[in-house]
């Protein structure tokens, strides 16, 4: 059933002993809303944890901290901004149907989840979490605000892409008067950037290529350079919306080379083609600027499978 934000923080009040989900490769939304939320079932004297089936990158420790399993299994499973099951990583097989309530943002949002509460305009789950917890009846403390002013700014690059809205203004502002520390989680999460990083970032732009009359960008990301540059995983955080900012460019596309040989896919779209779109050809999905999916290697054969779907979808948009 799909609840709307008071529905859900009703739900939340009558609920104890509650697993919160992140998804898998965590970012500053699943992760804000996630810890947004487990703070605020603690303070309210309620018993919950959080899991997810990777670690947390070192740059949010500010408003991370160690979290203790729940000593039963969870009363309660909610999942924070993951729009399928398969994000859920190493605990989609423990969890994938035991889900309650799912909050979340995505419009390729699969409503796995008994209950839903999404809204597909919102510029983060963070934004419709800060709603959801006002109306837990709880205080919006400072680590609460920070949490969650890093979701909803990271998901909406600074509050510079489409998806930022009036509303997600509105939500930044509460934040701020709430005590997130905007300046410093900024500088942190856009103007601050790892040694590693900058190499790796150098080593993907010198092999950019463009195609379809220099409409498409795309960066390739292997192995080998996260061997060479000493980077990590989180390092690539932002690195796909890099082939976006080049003039005249609509789709962006990052092929990220992983452990297994597969080809994870970032696409980031300017004006008018749907990422999600292209990202569903291949079981993916996401936003309509942003999205992704995961492709079988080697490297060159799925790039031209990715190629012509953004080659049909450029094409469809110029008729």
């Amino acid at each position: 059933m799909k609840l709307d934000t008071r529905q859900a923080a009703e739900l939340l009040k009558q609920q104890d002993n509650v697993l919160i989900l992140m998804h898998k490769n965590p970012d500053g939304d699943t992760i804000g809303s996630g810890y947004a939320l487990y703070y605020a079932l603690t303070d309210m004297g309620k018993r919950a944890a959080l899991a997810c089936s990777d670690p947390i990158p070192d740059k949010y420790g500010y408003m991370t901290e160690p979290v203790q399993p729940l000593t039963e299994e969870p009363s309660f499973v909610v999942a924070v901004d993951i729009a399928d099951v398969q994000l859920l990583g190493d605990l989609e097989e423990t969890y994938a149907t035991r889900v309650d309530l799912c909050i979340d943002h995505h419009m390729s949002n699969t409503l796995y989840a008994k209950d839903t509460c999404l809204y597909k305009t919102a510029g983060a789950t963070c934004e419709i979490m800060t709603d959801i917890i006002g109306k837990l009846g709880t205080d919006i403390t400072k680590r609460i605000a920070d949490c969650l002013y890093t979701g909803t700014a990271t998901d909406t690059g600074c509050f510079k892409y489409s998806n930022t809205s009036s509303h997600t203004h509105l939500v930044a502002a509460r934040l701020i008067e709430a005590g997130a520390d905007y300046v410093a989680i900024n500088r942190e999460m856009f103007d601050t950037k790892s040694k590693n990083r900058l190499l790796l970032e150098q080593a993907a732009l010198s092999g950019m290529e463009f195609h379809f009359d220099d409409r498409c960008a795309v960066i390739t990301v292997t192995r080998e350079m996260f061997a060479r540059t000493g980077a990590k995983e989180a390092d690539l955080d932002g690195v796909s919306a890099l082939s976006r900012q080049v003039r005249g460019v609509e789709v962006g596309v990052m092929l990220r080379e992983k452990e297994d040989g597969s080809i994870k896919v970032s696409i980031r779209t300017t004006s008018w083609v749907n990422a999600s779109d292209i990202c569903r050809h291949f079981g993916g999905g996401g936003h309509i600027r942003a999205a992704g999916c995961v492709l079988n290697g080697p490297m060159e054969a799925a790039k031209a499978r990715l190629l012509e779907q953004v080659e049909a979808a450029l094409k469809e948009q110029a008729k």
